[in-house]
């Protein structure tokens, strides 16, 4: 789990905060930066370590698709259930493990890999980390494959340099440009982060992960305010959150979005409304689904799995029920209620 840089989450106290049921988000510790003399901005350089029901993972995939770097910087996908108490490693580990059998399928997820990244085939996200001394667990990973040493994992940093590096890492040159050049815009866009990271993105682990009752009815509360004035704030019928060209904002807001109905409404305890109640987010969220590169860089099903996968009995919850079922209902902006 990560911090983010658009605002940093107070981390003061961290454990006896934690003691006390709050969660507190830990800090990434590999924040290196592409452009940079150690790490130059080269296509088929850089790779990345990615799980696919992570949000955090999530705006990263999104970052590379929609940039067009997919050919330019290659990925591994671990396994959305993290190893359990019988591993010999320990339990709570991210593994690259294409072999494993999902619940919900009783089959093998295709868009998982081994590890090819390092060159070692390593099993578990974890060796990463301990190549370089660290105890460090988390995903996402931006990694030099020529260096042989992680760049980056904090998502939000990772995102950024993908955007300001774009064409040299292997973009086309009409790519979509991600924070604006604009300072009225990117002031906008700058605004938008914090707040979606604090209330939606972190606010929705804040109340699903907290057993403290204060703090879940705090982040709760925040969540579905923040959800209130978003879909007012689109109600002038502007496509993006913006204006009419789809930033980092959208971005940022998305996975989460992605998530609420079919896995945070019940998972995270955040069933004040399901997005298809309001209105325009619902219509945004169904615009930024047809974006270009944007319904191949996710997966509901890992996102099932990996959020229900790890509770007690393993069993995944089918709902909501709705015409259609998710991800399809995302391509039916007339849904809205």
């Amino acid at each position: 789990m990560q911090t983010d840089t658009s605002k940093e989450e107070d981390q003061t106290d961290m454990t006896k905060r934690r003691a006390k049921g709050e969660f507190v988000r830990g800090i990434s510790g590999f924040r290196h930066a592409i452009g940079s003399a150690e790490f130059p901005a080269e296509p088929g350089r850089y790779h990345l370590f990615v799980a696919l029901n992570c949000p955090w993972c999530h705006r990263v995939t999104l970052a590379r698709s929609i940039l067009g770097l997919n050919d330019s910087i290659t990925m591994d996908v671990a396994f959305p259930n993290r190893t359990g108490d019988d591993d010999p490693a320990g339990p709570n580990l991210w593994e690259f493990a294409p072999h494993r059998v999902a619940s919900l399928t009783q089959a093998t997820l295709p868009e998982c890999t081994v590890e090819t990244g390092t060159g070692l085939n390593l099993r578990l996200a974890k060796e990463i980390y301990r190549r370089e001394g660290s105890d460090e667990q988390s995903l996402p990973i931006l990694y030099d494959k020529k260096a042989g040493r992680i760049v980056n994992n904090e998502s939000a940093e990772i995102i950024r340099m993908l955007d300001t590096h774009a064409v040299a890492l292997g973009a086309p040159k009409n790519r979509p440009q991600l924070l604006p050049k604009d300072k009225g815009t990117s002031a906008a866009v700058t605004a938008l982060n914090e707040r979606i990271y604090l209330t939606i993105n972190n606010g929705a682990y804040k109340a699903g992960f907290s057993s403290d009752q204060s703090v879940y009815t705090k982040a709760f509360n925040d969540y579905f305010k923040t959800l209130a004035d978003l879909d007012d704030l689109l109600a002038d019928g502007r496509a993006f959150l913006t204006g009419k060209d789809f930033t980092e904002a959208d971005l940022r807001l998305f996975p989460t979005l992605y998530r609420h109905d079919p896995v945070y409404y019940l998972r995270m305890k955040l069933n004040g409304a399901h997005i298809l109640d309001y209105r325009h987010l619902w219509r945004w969220l169904c615009r930024v689904y047809a974006f270009d590169g944007v319904a191949g860089a996710g997966s509901l099903t890992h996102c099932r799995q990996g959020y229900f996968g790890r509770s007690w009995n393993g069993v995944v919850p089918l709902g909501p029920q709705t015409p259609m079922s998710y991800p399809e209902a995302y391509r039916h902006p007339e849904l809205a209620r």
